[in-house]
């Protein structure tokens, strides 16, 4: 596992994807990105294609693993500080507004994540047992907006924090957490090696030709619980290789 360091010309820089076809699945015509199995990573977190495609104002967004998607969970520690959160994640080139934050704040991105020591999703009760509070196992869907955390690790990544006395914008379905977290209850589909999830946009059109890229990771809240919350701390594979985000919604 290595970690995760961005540069904002490797999250400006926007390329073309190539098609992408299984011969278990169906041909998916729109761009993607494709990245060769690699047999010394945990297979199912390790990225054989990160794949878009938009239906009207419907965008479904696809990862294939070389072995079974979602297979694979943290353990659980008995607390929140340290806990751990792994992740199928799609970086985009959306601006945190399209989907209810503050502009201009970071890289927006689409996570399923799981995490048995906490549950962030308090609309949704994920395995109908009456609790919606003790859920945080189960696959589930996030929005996030990721930026440039140096109390992460020089370079690294992590979910930007909501400092003490501020009231930045968030999207009506925010749980509450003192970070740039959306939880819209987008119920994830696992197909063998196939991770699926479908995201209504308000216009369909505004997003066509948006740029994407494929990430699995592991992340960690802080110790201390705030300031950073939640630090990306491994990561298991990129589709692109570098994070250039060269797949483009059609």
């Amino acid at each position: 596992m290595t970690r995760l360091l961005l540069s904002a010309s490797a999250a400006a820089l926007l390329l073309t994807g190539a098609a992408f076809a299984d011969e278990n699945h169906a041909v998916h015509q729109d761009t993607a990105i494709t990245s060769p199995a690699d047999s010394s990573k945990v297979a199912s977190f390790d990225i054989l294609a990160a794949h878009a495609h938009r239906n009207g104002r419907l965008v479904t967004f696809h990862m294939t693993t070389n072995g079974v998607a979602g297979a694979n969970k943290p353990d659980q520690i008995g607390a929140l500080g340290n806990a751990s959160v792994w992740s199928y994640v799609w970086p985009t080139s959306l601006n945190p507004a399209s989907v209810g934050f503050d502009g201009g704040t970071g890289i927006l991105a689409l996570a399923v994540t799981s995490h048995p020591d906490f549950d962030d999703t308090p609309l949704f009760d994920e395995n109908n047992d009456g609790d919606p509070a003790n859920d945080g196992l189960l696959w589930h869907s996030h929005w996030v907006v990721l930026t440039p955390t140096e109390a992460c690790g020089e370079g690294a990544l992590g979910v930007r924090d909501i400092p003490a006395g501020t009231t930045p914008t968030m999207p009506v379905t925010w749980p509450g957490l003192p970070i740039f977290i959306d939880s819209p209850g987008y119920t994830p589909l696992f197909d063998g090696p196939e991770i699926a999830v479908t995201v209504p946009f308000t216009d369909g059109e505004a997003v066509a030709g948006v740029a994407y890229d494929g990430v699995t990771s592991a992340l960690r809240v802080n110790e201390n619980i705030h300031a950073p919350l939640l630090c990306v701390t491994d990561v298991f594979d990129v589709a692109s290789g570098d994070l250039s985000l060269p797949g483009t919604i059609d």
